[in-house]
């Protein structure tokens, strides 16, 4: 009988999270999906560092912060996921660092300033970012060689982090990366990160380019997976970076 009570409440959470990523996915309005690291909450709004998003996500930020501020009501679900399972949260369990997705519904075409406005329809948590990632971090640095078209950019390689350079051994240096709707293309202006649209490279510019994947993954693995992030004149040292 226990068992069987505990096996029932388990549904009906997992019930309760299915309704409310249906209703995320099938509500009115276009549906705007961000993701990143959570910086903060309020008791009506989250905040995080941009990582990605689908399609009309991205093209809503060209021109705006990496760092956004999502709001929330009484009607937006909050749900966190353990071991590929989600479960009803509130938003007192967010934490800062958590891999966490945004999901807006508004009007096709809205402005950043007028999605944000809307009430988020779900936030969904990842738990911590350094553990959702999974995957190791092949970073790429250099320079666009003729700019970009149909997913892919091309790049003379002047550097990388240590597995980027490892995978490197033995190529050419110059490469041909993918990306896709969910890559953020990000400009830095000093310190400040703007977000751009894929068109916007220019043959010449330096770019670091991240792209996550199985550690022993070679090079014509890494370049057939889309980059999460490319960075424009991105500021420090980003070849120290091997996590």
């Amino acid at each position: 009988m226990k068992l069987r009570l505990i096996s029932t409440l388990a549904l009906a959470a997992l019930a309760c999270a299915v309704v409310a990523a249906a209703a995320a996915s099938g509500g009115k309005g276009q549906l705007y999906q961000f993701h990143g690291e959570l910086l903060a909450t309020s008791s009506n709004s989250v905040q995080i560092q941009v990582e990605g998003g689908n399609h009309a996500a991205l093209k809503a930020l060209i021109g705006q912060s990496q760092n956004e501020t999502f709001a929330t009501d009484a009607k937006t679900e909050f749900l966190g996921w353990v071991a590929g399972v989600p479960h009803v949260i509130s938003i007192g369990d967010l934490k800062a660092g958590d891999d966490v997705q945004v999901s807006v519904r508004a009007k096709a075409g809205s402005s950043l300033a007028d999605i944000e406005a809307n009430a988020a329809a779900l936030v969904g948590d990842h738990g911590s970012a350094s553990v959702t990632k999974g995957n190791a971090l092949f970073l790429y640095v250099g320079t666009v060689a003729g700019g970009q078209a149909g997913g892919n950019i091309a790049l003379h390689i002047i550097g990388g982090n240590w597995r980027g350079l490892r995978s490197m051994l033995g190529q050419p240096l110059d490469q041909t990366f993918t990306y896709g709707d969910s890559t953020i293309f990000l400009l830095w202006q000093g310190k400040v990160p703007t977000v751009i649209d894929p068109s916007q490279l220019k043959a010449g510019d330096r770019i670091t380019i991240r792209v996550r994947a199985a550690h022993a993954s070679t090079l014509a693995q890494v370049e057939a997976i889309a980059a999460v992030h490319v960075g424009d004149h991105e500021p420090g040292d980003p070849m120290t970076q091997n996590s």
